[in-house]
């Protein structure tokens, strides 16, 4: 179906297109049935305490403000992670920013967390009840005077509708989101956190999304304060801003954030 659809969708600029796939599969009509696979339940996972009908999902990022997750749980997504969600509305960085690199097979983006905001897509999620595994994405605006504290609100207003929480602390279009890495502050995030499970009593599942660009030496750092610190997963990874020099493009010089690395690849190809 895409190798059809390609052509068109190629001839649109990037975002516009991607709005357009958001838009049409809102309205999705075609039933659940026509994407059954024979002998689907061998790919049945648990996880969380929860079961997976299947172990690919679609990551944040497509669906930022929750309008089709439903549809897209439809197409054979064994889950769906929506957002990044942040506590305000905000349109993101300038247009344009999304950048096809066809000869090198990938995109450069620098959207900047653009979304409808907590309140609207809590409301939207309520309205249009899940129909399978949901996660949902948190983060900080770009303009806040308290990214912790916005990371707070996220948790406060998903743990109860949402099948786990995602902290992004990966992207490099908010400033100072990847300081987060830091082992100190990232604890000191963890910690208020977790104090809003404990006072909730809730149990959702938290997972840390974090930079491929970290330094090797931080790793162990990163990964044994996820631990001490009751962080169910590490998402590995968000795109990249380290290779820029590796492209062919002419539109590597764009000052976008960061080119993406090989999971778009197959997507273009």
């Amino acid at each position: 179906m895409f190798s059809v659809l390609r052509p068109f969708l190629f001839s649109l600029d990037p975002e516009t297109a991607h709005d357009l796939a958001i838009k049409s599969l809102k309205f999705n009509p075609l039933p659940s049935k026509m994407f059954e696979v024979e002998d689907e339940q061998m790919l049945n996972i648990e996880l969380f305490g929860k079961q997976f009908p299947n172990p690919i999902g679609l990551a944040a990022g497509f669906d930022k403000s929750a309008e089709a997750y439903n549809s897209l749980l439809k197409l054979g997504f064994g889950f769906v992670e929506v957002g990044t969600v942040t506590p305000l509305k905000q349109f993101g960085n300038p247009k344009p920013r999304i950048f096809r690199l066809e000869p090198d097979q990938a995109l450069i983006n620098r959207l900047g967390f653009n979304n409808d905001g907590i309140e609207v897509i809590k409301a939207r999620i309520k309205s249009d009840r899940k129909k399978g595994i949901l996660g949902v994405n948190i983060g900080p605006n770009k303009k806040t005077k308290d990214q912790k504290n916005d990371f707070c609100l996220g948790l406060k207003n998903f743990f109860d509708i949402a099948d786990y929480i995602t902290v992004n602390i990966s992207s490099p279009n908010t400033e100072g989101l990847r300081d987060f890495h830091d082992q100190k502050k990232l604890k000191d995030l963890l910690l208020a956190l977790n104090k809003i499970k404990k006072d909730n009593r809730t149990n959702i599942p938290l997972l840390l999304k974090i930079s491929p660009d970290i330094d090797n030496s931080h790793i162990s750092e990163i990964a044994d304060t996820a631990i001490n610190n009751n962080i169910s997963a590490v998402i590995l990874t968000n795109t990249t801003n380290g290779n820029r020099d590796n492209l062919s493009s002419d539109l590597k010089g764009k000052k976008a954030d960061y080119p993406a690395i090989p999971y778009i690849k197959y997507l273009l190809t």
